[in-house]
């Protein structure tokens, strides 16, 4: 990751990524923190960001070998994000050690002159030890897999074979894989305009995603995307993409019955939308959105919007309402189908998300759990009969997937829920996945179980 010939110094960007660093271990995501970085400087200072949290465990066990007692944190920001940028990565270093520490310098003389000279002596030790520094530092499952320790036991308990290989490859740079919208392309026509555009791409064979997923060669921005503002393609992982077919049903083994036209659905956590546009990208229905953030529920409204959607044939209404507290919501109307894209961990996305890792607690874990818990509990009866709820995590923890339905079906036995044999299950991110037979570079680590009424 060279930094473009017209990017800002380095050192302008080191500032605000050290920022970023403290932030997020103080507890901030990562985009909030961005937000916040002047203009010019988001860009790089996001690409550094990526970089440095992805190798922030292997700079958090260096920097406590060469100075046990933390600085405060605006010095640490700006040390650890230094030391991850020169941790050995295996792939060329985004730039020479030599002109890391002198831009690292200069970055502390302009933010906090008192600690130029220490993390000057620190940088400088770190380059001359290095190889025994780094061997010492790997004696750490933090620094060798970079995540933190709880992370990873965790991991290694749900996934005592695949564990490695998970966190390997959250520590890799996703695929940018797209979803043409179905109501305004096909993939044949969209992949000649990305040609004439000059970015190639490659179709995804696995009839699951409808001949709708296309993954592309290198990533891009957006606004380079042929339609990308007139709502002819969006950005979709190609799990997340799993949603829209299992909940409208088709064809395909195991699948169940499609969806009548205008059909009632609720999308029952609905933010950003990318799962919400993809139900009515593929079907006319009657779809009632909700989320519990009132400002996030107008990122769905307008993702709808550059959308082009609903389309005739479809109605779609926004609420803002916690999915749990129903009488505060529901006109007593059944669903045909509900889809529960559940709040959790979002452990399954942290090669997009680094900084998840590093914000979330182990105590987390449960308390997601109840609320997942509490949602499919309050849901699970506003079905009409025969209808289909498809919960879905972003996580790789068993407690949030397979143990979370094994319960629910245990508590509601009595009603007989039964689970379609289409269900994925868990989809951990690595390619050897059994689960997944999609063709080409696997999807985020998520978990799927469609859950239908006799």
């Amino acid at each position: 990751m060279h930094a473009p010939a017209t990017s800002p110094p380095l050192h302008r960007l080191l500032g605000p990524v050290a920022d970023a660093v403290a932030g997020v271990r103080a507890g901030r995501s990562l985009n909030d923190l961005l937000a916040a970085t002047p203009p010019d400087l988001r860009a790089g200072t996001q690409a550094l960001s990526f970089t440095v949290l992805r190798a922030l465990g292997g700079a958090l066990t260096v920097r406590a070998l060469l100075a046990p007692k933390a600085p405060p944190p605006a010095v640490d920001g700006l040390l650890l994000s230094a030391l991850a940028l020169l941790w050995p990565a295996g792939s060329p270093p985004p730039y020479a050690a030599h002109t890391l520490v002198d831009q690292a310098v200069t970055a502390a003389r302009q933010r906090v002159p008192a600690a130029a000279k220490f993390i000057n002596a620190v940088l400088r030790r770190f380059l001359r030890e290095q190889d025994a520094l780094v061997a010492q530092a790997l004696q750490q499952p933090q620094a060798r897999h970079q995540h933190p320790a709880w992370w990873i036991d965790q991991l290694q308990q749900d996934w005592p074979a695949q564990a490695g290989a998970l966190m390997a490859a959250a520590n890799q740079a996703p695929p940018m894989v797209l979803r043409v919208n179905a109501r305004r392309s096909t993939a044949a026509h969209y992949l000649a305009r990305l040609a004439a555009a000059g970015l190639s791409a490659q179709p995804v064979a696995d009839p699951a995603f409808g001949g709708l997923a296309l993954v592309l060669d290198q990533p891009c921005p957006v606004h380079l995307l042929p339609g990308f503002a007139d709502g002819d393609v969006s950005v979709q992982d190609l799990s997340a993409q799993r949603a829209g077919p299992l909940l409208l049903g088709g064809d395909g083994p195991g699948m169940l019955p499609p969806l009548a036209a205008g059909a009632r659905v609720l999308d029952a956590c609905a933010a950003p939308g990318g799962k919400t546009a993809q139900l009515l990208e593929r079907a006319d229905l009657d779809l009632l959105a909700l989320d519990a953030d009132p400002a996030r529920l107008q990122r769905v409204q307008q993702t709808l919007d550059r959308l082009r959607l609903p389309a005739a044939g479809s109605t779609v209404r926004l609420q803002a309402a916690d999915a749990r507290d129903v009488p505060a919501w529901w006109d007593g109307r059944p669903f045909d189908a509900i889809l529960l894209d559940a709040p959790c961990t979002a452990s399954g996305i942290v090669r997009r998300h680094p900084d998840v890792r590093w914000l979330r607690r182990p105590a987390d874990v449960a308390a997601l759990a109840a609320t997942q818990r509490q949602l499919l509990d309050a849901l699970w009866p506003l079905l009409a009969p025969g209808g289909r709820l498809l919960y879905a995590t972003c996580s790789l923890f068993r407690a949030e997937g397979v143990h979370q339905i094994d319960a629910f079906l245990q508590r509601h036995a009595a009603q007989q829920p039964r689970l379609a044999a289409a269900s994925p299950g868990h989809l951990p991110g690595v390619p050897d996945n059994p689960a997944s037979p999609a063709a080409g570079p696997a999807g985020d680590g998520f978990f799927y179980a469609l859950i239908h009424q006799p």
